[in-house]
C-alpha cells in the first residue's frame, strides 16, 4: 500500500501542475539566410518577432555569394532566402528551389515585383554615388554619370587611389549593377577605363566603400546601395549621398521560401509579413529600404522616390531576362572585358 507521505507528495504535485496551467510548446524555429545588413533591417525583424512570438527567428547576414551557396545546401535547407543579387536569386528559383506562395498578399503583389508567385521583390532601393565633403573643395561633385567620367579624366592626379566601386568579381550585386549600367550608359566602358586610370579600389560591399569614405581613404564612391548609404550619412556628416540626376538604377531585395524549408508554415508567415501592410509600413517608416506597396505612406516609399527623382529611376526588371546575366559564357565574356578596360591605362 502506498504510504500517506507518497500520496500527499503526488497530490501536491498535481495541484502545482494544475496551478501552472498548460505547458507551452517551444517556439517554432525559422532560419533566414539573407544578404541584408542586420542593423538596417532590425526594425523589420523586431516587428515580425512582436507579431509572431510563437516563432523563434534565426537571422544570418552574409554576402550575396555566400547566401547563394547556402541555397543548394539541404542538410538542412534554410527556410527563407533573401538577396540583392537578383540574377542569382532568379536562377535558383528557375532551378526549382522556391516554394510557391499561395496567399492573398502574394496574389495582390505587383506583377513587376514578383515571378510566378515564387520570388518577390519587397524593397525598392536606388543606386547612388557618394563622396566626402572634402571633395567639393577641389572640384564640383558629380551629379550624373557623364560628370563622373569627366572628373575621372580631368582630375586624374587628384583622384588617384581615391575612387571606389563594387568589384564585379567579388560581389553578385556589384556584377549585376555593372551589367545594368552597360545597358543604360553609352560610354560605360569608358567609365570603367576611367576608374582604372585613377587606380580605383574595387570593394565587395557598400559598407567597405562607406568606411573608406569616412576614414578618408576614398573621396568618391560609385554604385553604392542607397539604403546603406543613406543610413550611414545620417551618422557620418562627412559623407554626402547623390542620387544620379541622369538616371538611377533601382535594385530590389528578392525573397523566397525554400522548397525544402524545414519550417514551411513559419517561412510563409515571414514572407507574407514582408509583403503585408505592417511589414511594408515598417520598411517605409523605420528603414531606408523603401517599400513597394502603393498604399503605404512614409519617408521611404517607391512612390515618394518617384516623386523626387521622376522618370530617371530605372528598376532592374524582375523577370526571366535576369537569367541571361548568370549564363557562364556571358558572365565570363563580361568579366574579361571588364578586366581589359580597367587595365586600359597600362597600355596607353
Amino acid at each position: 500500500m502506498m504510504s500517506w507521505r507518497v500520496s500527499l507528495s503526488l497530490g501536491l504535485l498535481a495541484l502545482l501542475l494544475v496551478g501552472a496551467g498548460p505547458l507551452r510548446a517551444a517556439p517554432t524555429p525559422l532560419v533566414v539566410e539573407a544578404a541584408l545588413d542586420r542593423e538596417v533591417v532590425a526594425p523589420l525583424l523586431d516587428a515580425f518577432r512582436a507579431a509572431h512570438p510563437e516563432i523563434r527567428l534565426v537571422y544570418h547576414d552574409r554576402s550575396t555569394l555566400e547566401v547563394d551557396a547556402r541555397v543548394a545546401e539541404t542538410d538542412p535547407a534554410p527556410d527563407v532566402v533573401i538577396s540583392s543579387a537578383m540574377p542569382w536569386q532568379m536562377a535558383r528559383v528557375n532551378q526549382g528551389y522556391a516554394r510557391r506562395l499561395d496567399s492573398l498578399a502574394a496574389r495582390r503583389w505587383p506583377a513587376w515585383a514578383k515571378w510566378r508567385d515564387e520570388v518577390f521583390g519587397f524593397t525598392f532601393e536606388p543606386i547612388v554615388m557618394a563622396y566626402r565633403l572634402d571633395l567639393s573643395r577641389h572640384m564640383a561633385p558629380p551629379q550624373t554619370h557623364a560628370d563622373l567620367h569627366t572628373l575621372l579624366t580631368t582630375e586624374r592626379e587628384t583622384l588617384e587611389g581615391k575612387v571606389t566601386t563594387y568589384s564585379p568579381l567579388k560581389s553578385g550585386v556589384g556584377y549585376t549593377l555593372h551589367q545594368q549600367d552597360a545597358r543604360y550608359t553609352p560610354r560605360f566602358w569608358d567609365l570603367v577605363a576611367g576608374m582604372g586610370r585613377v587606380s580605383a579600389h574595387l570593394e565587395g560591399s557598400t559598407r567597405a566603400m562607406l568606411e573608406g569614405l569616412s576614414d578618408g581613404r576614398y573621396w568618391l564612391g560609385y554604385n553604392l546601395l542607397g539604403s546603406y548609404a543613406m543610413v550611414w550619412a545620417q551618422e557620418h556628416p562627412e559623407v554626402i549621398v547623390q542620387v544620379p540626376r541622369d538616371y538611377s538604377l533601382v535594385m530590389m531585395r528578392m525573397a523566397f521560401v525554400h522548397r525544402d524549408a524545414p519550417h514551411p508554415v513559419a517561412a510563409e508567415a515571414f514572407v507574407n509579413f514582408l509583403l503585408g501592410r505592417e511589414g511594408q509600413r515598417v520598411l517605409a517608416g523605420q528603414t531606408p529600404l523603401f517599400s513597394v506597396r502603393p498604399d503605404i505612406v512614409g519617408p521611404f516609399t517607391a512612390a515618394r522616390l518617384r516623386d523626387q527623382v521622376g522618370e530617371r529611376l530605372f528598376p532592374i526588371p524582375l523577370n526571366a531576362s535576369l537569367l541571361a546575366l548568370v549564363d557562364p559564357q556571358r558572365r565570363a565574356a563580361f568579366l574579361e572585358r571588364w578586366r581589359r578596360e580597367f587595365r586600359r591605362a597600362e597600355e596607353e
